[in-house]
Parts: C-alpha cells; structure tokens; sequence
C-alpha cells in the first residue's frame, strides 16, 4: 500500500519531466508547467474518477490488484463514497500543494525582508542600486484585495507548518497502526469515510470486466439522435474507452521511462565530474655513462668505487646508480657529482637501500 500511495509522486515527476523536455522545442507547452498542479489535478481527476467507477479502487490501488469495500457491508462502493474517495484523493492534495506554494512564497518573502528589509520600501534594480517601490500596492495606497492577500500568506505562513505536521503525523500513526494490526484503516480518509482496502480475488476480477462491459453497452444504447449522430458518438466513446483502458500501461510506462532517463543523466553526470584518471607515465630513460667518469664493474653487485662487495649499499638519486655509503659518500663531499654520469648531486640526494638487488 505505501508502493500504491507513492505512486502519484512518481508519475507527477514523469510529467513533469516530459512536458519539460518537449518544451525545450515548443515554447507554448512553458504553460502547463506553469499550470502544474492544475494540469495533474486535472488528469488524475479524470483516471481517479474512471477507475473508482469502474474497479471500486484508486488508479494506484487498481494496478496492484487493491479493491476499496465498505467496512459494514460486503457489497460495492456507494456512490457517495466514490464521490468523498475523489475529493480525498485529488481535491484536498490539489488545495494543499497550493497552500504549500503560498506557504514556500512567504517563507521566501520573509527571508528576503530580513535579509534586505521590507521589501514595500524599495527594491534592487539589478544594478547595484535601490529604487523606491511607487507600485499603487505599496503604502498606504494599497488595495483591500491586496492587503487581504497578504494578511492571507501570512496567514498561511503561520498555519501550514502546523497543519502539514499534523496530516503528517496522522499518516505515519495510521500506518504504523495497520502494520501492528491495530486498525484496519491505514489513513485518515479511509477512517472518516468507512472503507477497508483488500485485495480483489480472480473471481472479483472476472466480475469487473463484466460489468465494464454492461456498462459501456448501456451507454451507447443511450445514444440519441440521427444514425450518423449516433455513429459520431460512438466512435468517439470507443476512442474514450481504448484511451482510458491503456492509459494505465501507458503512464506506468511514462514512470519507468523517466526513471531510466533519471538514472541516465545522473550517471553521466557521475562521470564527467568525477577526475580524469590518466595511464602512469613511462620510466625516464636511463642515465648515460660519461666518458671521463668510473667505468661500471662486470659483476652489478659490486661498488664501482672501491670494485667490492657493497657495503651499506647506497642510491644516488640524481642517476640511480648504487654504491656503498662510505665511498659514496665521501665521493660526493670531496666532488659535488656522481662519480659515473659526472652529474651535480650532494650528500642530500643519498638514499639507503634496505633490499639491494
């Protein structure tokens, strides 16, 4: 059920989205998302109200096989219950997502007057500097709708919060209620309006289809007018119908497109922000032997110095080549180079070997 209740959010984002991306093309669709909550409310108006009518259950519920029935009674949803399910489910979350943006405006209001001071006395020009406001709205000229308005917001600025706490809080009671099988309602709405969601059996289903079907033949018999009148309404009914069967697929659909597609940017994003790894760089070429410098021994683990054993055995860094510590360093203190490349190094450059090979 929490799947079902998530559902909406999913399927707003995926609208919203897609209206986005076609908008980027065609600038006219900038005001549906301008008219979003209205846009959604409306098309959720219409799906709630067909499958309720249809499948006794919400859009979200019908796809997991949910069915709502009366708490009293085994029987079908009552037409007043149907009615209330609608308001529950679309008009008070379309009246609260209009709250929370007059409550998001204040906020940002308040801000902005805290940070730069009342903004009815004046307001930055973009530029660097600050004109007084002469709007008719500010002052003592403002307008009683005006004045009502924000006296609303401020309203609603003190209000929401507590209100968004409390439906909140209600939502998390009922469900952590049902989870502890102490209620059979896992939301208010389903409490005030006296409905239990369950599961719908094969047979139930079976039942549906039929009744889908008496239903719409009812309606087509209620056609009325001349033949090609009548053949105009029916096209357009079976249009209605085919619309209304698959939109299910198709928004669920939607949903997973623009998860896929969320998932895409966000990957690529991932990946042009993360740092360049670059292959490691090839070794540096190995020091030549100048001609007037000491000749290399045959046998490697000999010091070229002193042609024995080596003892301590030592780097220079400067060349990489390997003597004892003694010779070396002495070498190097007297000479200020390395006794075989004839290359400057001090005695800073000296590095003991711990594995000599």
């Amino acid at each position: 059920m929490a799947a079902a209740q998530q559902l909406p959010a999913s399927l707003r984002g995926a609208l919203t989205y897609s209206i986005g991306v076609l908008a980027l093309r065609r600038p006219f669709l900038h005001k549906l998302l301008d008219l979003e909550d209205e846009s959604f409310a409306l098309l959720m108006l219409v799906l709630e109200s067909h499958t309720l009518r249809t499948t006794d259950a919400s859009f979200s519920e019908s796809l997991y096989g949910l069915r709502r029935r009366p708490a009293n009674i085994a029987a079908n949803l009552r037409r007043r219950q149907k009615l209330l399910s609608v308001v529950f489910l679309v008009v008070l979350p379309y009246f609260k997502s209009k709250l929370h943006s007059i409550y998001n405006r204040e906020r940002e209001a308040r801000l902005q007057a805290t940070l730069w001071g009342d903004e009815s006395q004046g307001y930055d020009d973009g530029r660097g500097g600050f004109q007084q406001d002469y709007s008719p709205s500010s002052g003592a000229g403002a307008s009683v709708t005006t004045r009502l308005a924000k006296r609303a917001q401020r309203f609603v600025g003190i209000c929401y919060p507590w209100l968004h706490a409390s439906t909140e809080g209600l939502q998390f009671a009922y469900q952590m209620l049902y989870l502890l099988d102490a209620t059979g309602y896992y939301s208010l709405a389903l409490h005030v309006l006296g409905i239990h969601v369950c599961r719908a059996t094969g047979q139930e289903l079976m039942d549906t289809s039929s009744r889908i079907s008496k239903m719409r033949n009812r309606e087509r018999e209620r056609l009325r007018g001349p033949q090609w009148l009548k053949t105009l309404q029916g096209a357009l009914l079976s249009c209605t119908y085919t619309v209304l069967d698959y939109a299910q697929t198709g928004l669920i659909a939607a949903v997973f497109f623009f998860k896929m597609m969320e998932w895409w940017y966000q990957s690529a994003e991932e990946r042009m922000s993360a740092p360049t790894v670059y292959p490691p760089p090839p070794p540096p070429p190995p020091p030549k032997v100048a001609k007037e410098g000491i000749p290399l021994p045959p046998d490697r683990t000999n010091c070229p110095l002193c042609s024995q054993k080596r003892v301590n055995p030592s780097v220079v860094t400067v060349s990489g080549f390997v003597f004892c510590y003694a010779c070396i360093f002495k070498y190097i203190t007297q000479y200020k180079r390395c006794p075989i490349t004839l290359m400057p190094a001090t005695v800073d450059q000296i590095r003991r070997l711990f594995h000599d090979v």
